[in-house]
């Protein structure tokens, strides 16, 4: 029987007490792929805690003046208003009338981003093994590229446009800042080690991107579907809400997803190779 066909008769892919992979390849926690590679959950989440840790130093680097920021921004908000989308202002406006609504989009901001992704990233390492490593390095390689942008493209976020940052009053609230919130970009470490600039791509935006990508061919339920659809649209709507980004951070943060995943679809091998029968014995050197 293929590894294939036990997988199916299993419902995943093989794990230690499914498997035939020869004993002297198998450490404990893993799971065998169609084409007879092995993925270990905790070299997996070694490896997303290194990214992340070498991600968030690299990110929160300062790279540029508040000056600089404050042009770019000033420079977004000309484009926008070109292409007709600059309306950051008016939707915070709606949505500052309700006050419930403003402190779930906080709570939304603060931590959905990281909850949801890292489901999502279970949820295909547990049940669609073959295609995680190819959504891995998309999140990954996405989230990459995203320091590009903020290394070269310094943007002040609209909340800093409430008149207190850059003495311009646009009519922006740091809701954060005023409302409940799990944390705020003005309170403590935050402040200190956060690059208050780093917000071109939005990479709240390309992980919501990411998941609703991910998800919506492998969930078999509609709800589930639409769910998983309109995620990434309430999160575009939340990062205006809360002042956090312009609706062109949104575009930036789709934009790295799609090329992260042109990019990974020709560097990833791994569970997209043949099927092999995991009980031939791989070749031994001479």
């Amino acid at each position: 029987m293929s590894v294939v066909e036990r997988e199916e008769a299993t419902g995943g892919a093989g794990d230690d007490a499914t498997t035939d992979v020869p004993r002297r390849r198998r450490w404990r926690g893993g799971r065998t792929l169609r084409d007879g590679r092995r993925l270990y959950w905790w070299v997996e989440l070694l490896a997303a805690a290194v990214f992340y840790e070498v991600y968030s130093f690299i990110r929160n680097l300062h790279h540029s003046t508040p000056a600089e920021a404050r042009a770019n921004a000033l420079d977004v908000i000309r484009w926008e208003k070109a292409i007709g989308i600059f309306h950051e202002q008016a939707v915070q406006a709606w949505a500052l009338g309700w006050h419930a609504g403003i402190v779930a989009a906080n709570y939304f901001y603060g931590s959905l981003h990281f909850i949801v992704t890292v489901g999502v990233m279970i949820f295909l390492y547990r049940k669609w093994t073959d295609d995680y490593p190819l959504w891995r390095n998309t999140l990954a390689i996405g989230t990459a590229l995203a320091l590009i942008g903020f290394a070269f493209f310094p943007l002040a976020p609209p909340r800093m446009f409430d008149g207190s940052t850059f003495h311009l009053n646009l009519g922006f609230v740091d809701t954060l800042a005023k409302d409940p919130a799990f944390w705020s970009f003005n309170e403590g470490a935050m402040k200190k080690i956060s690059n208050q600039f780093a917000a071109m791509p939005s990479v709240h935006c390309a992980w919501a991107g990411w998941c609703a990508c991910a998800l919506v061919p492998r969930l078999r339920h509609v709800w589930a579907k639409a769910l998983a659809i309109v995620y990434p649209f309430t999160t575009v709507t939340v990062i205006v809400v809360t002042a956090n980004h312009w609706f062109v951070d949104a575009l930036g943060g789709f934009f790295v997803l799609t090329v992260g995943y042109g990019l990974a679809r020709l560097v990833t091998r791994a569970g997209r190779g043949p099927a092999i029968d995991a009980r031939v014995p791989a070749p031994t050197a001479a």
